[in-house]
């Protein structure tokens, strides 16, 4: 059974509600004006509102907004006058779910509340359905199952409900704008628009009508009032895309926009009220930017937060088999050919290589080796002749306790041996590297330009002592 809270100024009323719906098994919480049913409806565990549509100190409908702006999600039923139809159609666009008209009988209350409850039982279902569908969603644009790249998704998880602002940082090509999408479908402002905007490509004459719109007659050519950026993600998400390009005088501007929620046209003076997400990116370093003035400090206070780093592709190399597996499927699909299997060698390649131009660059490459590929695997032949097997970069290891040093040209690694067994240089080589990475796998992986797979196959086979 539900718990009901029953508004009404009439101690009578009230009483004639609480008799109702105890008889079929509902528990009632009865308070005659607004400010103790918001008190009791803050404190939550509350299922369903029956509220009184005139009161001396306020309204049922009064109470229905007041929920809305303190995002109370709850369903209530409004109780009208004998033929005040008007006031039922106020409410019911006010949001209330249903409404009674005085005098009312017990069983038409009964039927009205459990048609409520149904409906909330419904809206929540729904709800959970779509949070199941955005999961879906996620799991199909983010490939990867790292441990940074869990913890990132993770704490999206936790802000994407709130109204926190976001910063994403890092680097070009990790995937940063496809992770504010992410918090967007995970949020309730799922259902409004996604709006972004790439503040290092708009010229600066522009910048301040792209954002804020203009009104007609604002410059030459404006022939027409234009709506900015925030207006059309109101009620929705903006992201400001390398928002640390934006001049000094526009950061002031949007620091305004921040606080008040509210902006003017250019050429106009009429305040414009948003209600506005702000996700923002950088692939600069923001603190140092700051320190330097080129960026204002309490600008960047108000957009971080929730700081968010986003790792690069070299720090989760084990996301790059499934990255490369995904990537070559999705460009098989689009050209009409069978998915092709991808060797150990390539892979060994592809993973040992840092990607300065992180997963982008990593798209790119094995686009180009499935398009030019006539085969049906992708090897590292493919990867050759296609153009796109990475040079091997130098990595730093410590050799029989010698200084680190890197591994380009004739300075490389040097191995003191017992014989000249491969068997043993290749055991004393997996040593060095699992002691330079501080037994890091994943890491002495890359070192050793094979994948984390076939070094676990290595450490857990036994020493060769014949011969």
């Amino acid at each position: 059974m539900a718990r009901i809270l029953c508004v009404d100024d009439e101690r009578a009323a009230l009483e004639r509600v609480e008799a109702a719906l105890g008889q079929v098994g509902h528990e009632t919480v009865s308070v005659e004006n607004l400010d103790a049913a918001l008190t009791v409806l803050a404190r939550g565990d509350v299922d369903l509102v029956i509220s009184d549509y005139r009161m001396p100190a306020g309204s049922g409908l009064g109470l229905l907004k007041a929920m809305a702006e303190q995002g109370m999600d709850m369903p209530l039923i409004m109780v009208t006058g004998h033929g005040s139809i008007e006031h039922a159609v106020e409410s019911m666009k006010e949001g209330a779910v249903d409404y009674l008209t005085k005098p009312w009988t017990p069983e038409a209350l009964r039927i009205a509340v459990d048609r409520a409850l149904r409906v909330m039982r419904l809206r929540r279902e729904n709800e959970a359905l779509k949070r199941e569908i955005n999961k879906l969603k996620v799991n199909d644009s983010i490939v990867g199952d790292s441990a940074k790249l869990r913890q990132v998704l993770d704490t999206i998880a936790l802000v994407a409900p709130t109204r926190s602002t976001v910063l994403l940082t890092g680097e070009s090509g990790t995937g940063k704008e496809v992770l504010a999408k992410t918090l967007h479908e995970q949020s309730e402002r799922r259902d409004g628009p996604f709006i972004s905007i790439n503040c290092a490509a708009i010229p600066d004459t522009l910048v301040e009508s792209t954002l804020f719109g203009h009104e007609r007659g604002a410059f030459t050519g404006a022939h027409r009032r234009v709506e900015g950026a925030f207006e059309r993600a109101h009620n929705g998400t903006l992201l400001l895309d390398e928002v640390s390009e934006m001049r000094l005088e526009t950061q002031a501007k949007l620091l305004r926009v921040l606080q008040e929620q509210e902006f003017e046209r250019v050429g106009g003076s009429r305040a414009v009220k948003v209600d506005v997400r702000i996700v923002a990116t950088s692939n600069r370093n923001m603190e140092e930017f700051v320190r330097e003035g080129r960026f204002r400090e309490d600008l960047f206070y108000r957009l971080s937060v929730v700081p968010l780093r986003v790792p690069p592709l070299r720090e989760r190399r084990d996301d790059i088999p499934l990255l490369v597996r995904h990537f070559a499927a999705r460009v098989a699909a689009a050209n009409g050919r069978p998915v092709p299997a991808v060797s150990d060698a390539a892979l060994d390649v592809l993973v040992a290589y840092d990607w300065p131009g992180n997963v982008r660059e990593l798209s790119h490459a094995v686009e180009r080796a499935v398009v030019l590929e006539q085969g049906d695997s992708l090897t590292l032949a493919a990867l050759r002749r296609a153009g796109v097997e990475p040079a091997a970069e130098p990595y730093l290891v410590e050799a029989n306790g010698q200084s680190r040093r890197e591994l380009t040209g004739l300075d490389g690694v040097f191995l003191r041996l017992n014989s000249h067994r491969l068997d043993e240089a290749e055991q004393e080589l997996i040593r060095l590297a699992m002691s330079a990475t501080d037994e890091n796998k994943t890491h002495a992986a890359g070192l050793l330009g094979i994948n984390v797979r076939t070094l676990r196959k290595k450490l857990n086979q036994p020493a060769d002592t014949t011969g």
